[in-house]
């Protein structure tokens, strides 16, 4: 086996700390981290399966979801994270990952050069020309779950030994990953369990809402987890802690309009900008979905409500729904002549201060009813105007930080049709 023994110990906390993720992102990164420090790869790449119409026919292909590179990742500023191209994959027999989907069967190849001439998959060099990384040795893993239905694939590169030097995967290494990829099967239906169930919530929201997309907010909630991710780097919060929260975040962040169920289709539904008091009607969003979540369970309930509740609230005090209690509608503060004080600044959750940038630069970027997409440069310069009124400074100078990464998530989900 490559590199240091791996024992079955590692494998079995590895099980149990991925069955403790409840993001399906989230984990797939996870999986894909795990999986090469189990067989000590330098490189990898998950891809899931996901059904796609093209010419009115479904297809279901392999779309990339994470890639990762340890050669390629020292090369980058500490903290900054590496980008990768998106996209999908046939499941047929012309590349090693479509075979691997196609056959539902491990593939194990020393030297991606020297491929046998009777194999029906090839490997397009020009990958490794214009990353400059030479791929040599591969191992090829499904996801299949007990009933056996595909969730995607694992492909693991360059096996590392002790001296650093690259080598062919062995059987061993075969061995280990098989059994950790059954194990991440599980861990990973239970993810997409918890995924449906959310974006059956967000279809309520749709069909009230039709800006209110799963794609929508899979997005924001990905700028959410990036922007806190860079946050909590600058702040220094511990790598165990940053990656909890995260989890709970990026859950708790697509429900950030949840509360639109409960506004009257002739507002959420207008193609034009509202009156007065029908924008009072609108407001009122926030406080409905914060009480969906009154009864908490769960870190996610306390943060989905503190959310839904202060993602309209503005970093200078002009925001809403103000200092007020969501359950009764009391007021919690109010001015020396009586008015309901409004929240600014940090008095706004640090959730809620994310999510505002990451909701604002979705909405300017994606089509509306009553608009077009704004242009990027017309977007940016945008989030840079409203720095210090509308959203925290702080925020938004992460935000321009990790800009490759926050394009990187609109590219992973893209709009219907695009």
């Amino acid at each position: 086996m490559a590199g240091e023994k791996t024992d079955f110990k590692s494998i079995i906390r590895i099980d149990s700390e991925l069955n403790q993720i409840q993001d399906l992102d989230l984990l797939l990164e996870r999986i894909l981290l795990e999986a090469r420090n189990v067989v000590h790869a330098d490189a990898g790449s998950i891809y899931v399966k996901e059904n796609q119409i093209e010419d009115n026919v479904q297809t279901s292909k392999l779309v990339i979801k994470y890639a990762q590179n340890n050669t390629v990742q020292k090369k980058l500023p500490k903290g900054q994270k590496m980008i990768y191209s998106v996209f999908s994959v046939a499941i047929d027999e012309k590349s090693i990952s479509g075979y691997c989907a196609l056959t539902k069967t491990l593939i194990n190849i020393a030297d991606m050069y020297n491929i046998p001439g009777n194999a029906p998959y090839s490997f397009n060099q020009s990958f490794d020309r214009i990353s400059g990384y030479k791929t040599t040795s591969t191992l090829t893993i499904p996801l299949v779950t007990a009933d056996g239905r595909l969730l995607g694939v694992i492909q693991v590169i360059n096996a590392k030994n002790k001296t650093g030097k690259t080598v062919p995967f062995s059987s061993d290494d075969e061995f280990l990953i098989t059994h950790f990829a059954a194990n991440a099967t599980v861990a990973l239906q239970r993810a997409y369990v918890t995924r449906a169930m959310i974006l059956r919530m967000i279809k309520m929201s749709e069909l009230r809402d039709p800006k209110e997309t799963g794609t929508h907010v899979n997005r924001v909630a990905g700028y959410a987890v990036e922007i806190y991710d860079r946050w909590a780097y600058h702040h220094g919060v511990p790598e165990i802690e940053r990656e909890k929260f995260r989890d709970t975040l990026r859950i708790a962040a697509m429900l950030h309009d949840v509360g639109k169920v409960a506004i009257s289709d002739v507002i959420l539904k207008k193609p034009a900008s509202f009156t007065p008091e029908e924008y009072l009607i609108m407001q009122r969003h926030t406080l409905y979905g914060a009480q969906l979540f009154e009864d908490p369970q769960d870190p996610i309930d306390n943060i989905a409500g503190d959310i839904a509740l202060t993602h309209h609230e503005n970093w200078d005090g002009t925001g809403y729904p103000g200092w007020v209690d969501p359950y009764t509608e009391a007021p919690l503060k109010t001015g020396p002549d009586g008015k309901l004080l409004r929240r600014k600044g940090e008095e706004i959750p640090l959730t809620g201060r994310i999510v505002a940038v990451a909701d604002v630069f979705d909405a300017l970027c994606s089509k509306r009813v009553y608009k077009e997409p704004w242009d990027e440069e017309q977007v940016l310069a945008e989030i840079r105007n409203l720095s210090g009124t509308k959203f925290d400074p702080e925020l938004v100078s992460i935000f321009f930080e990790i800009l490759p990464s926050i394009k990187q998530i609109q590219s992973l989900y893209p709009e219907a049709g695009h």
